[in-house]
């Protein structure tokens, strides 16, 4: 079993707010590929982990837009590596709102498309609710926009708990 170390919410926090209505020019924005929203999670990720898993396919990692993993960019890929992680870099469990945190990620779905957008948690007022709770994000780019002001009709809470070395 790898050593877990805390993962630094302070810092994944600080990195949305810098990087919320900017892009990072050492990352590819995917804004006319996809969405931008999973990537611009996984800096933030990143930047509170400081750890990539450049486990093939599988892992979590990226070095450049032509050599990264499917998990940087893709909503439910990025779900899926968070949830089974075991060997390095950040991992989560899915929960319920009451569990978040700032630095967790929340992601948006409906019956149609699935699971189509990742938020990062930047700010909490109060016992943590759809209410209290602010995110920001990439493609439609925000910062600390209140979670209750979007429509979805599925809704899933992965709190970080903590990093693999």
């Amino acid at each position: 079993m790898p050593n877990i170390k805390p993962y630094d919410r302070k810092k994944a926090v600080d990195y949305a707010t810098v990087w919320a209505y900017f892009r990072n020019p050492h990352y590819l924005d995917f804004s006319n590929l996809g969405g931008d929203c999973t990537n611009f999670c996984s800096q933030c990720l990143y930047a509170g982990s400081g750890v990539m898993n450049y486990t093939p396919v599988y892992g979590w990692y990226y070095i450049s837009a032509n050599n990264r993993t499917p998990s940087w960019t893709g909503v439910n890929y990025l779900y899926n590596f968070l949830v089974s992680n075991k060997t390095k870099g950040p991992f989560a469990t899915e929960t319920d709102v009451t569990k978040m945190e700032p630095g967790d990620i929340i992601q948006l779905g409906n019956s149609a498309r699935g699971f189509y957008h990742s938020l990062v948690v930047t700010d909490i007022e109060g016992a943590p609710s759809i209410d209290t709770i602010y995110i920001s994000t990439h493609t439609d780019d925000y910062y600390n926009r209140p979670l209750y002001t979007y429509q979805f009709e599925k809704i899933r809470f992965l709190h970080i708990e903590g990093v693999y070395k």
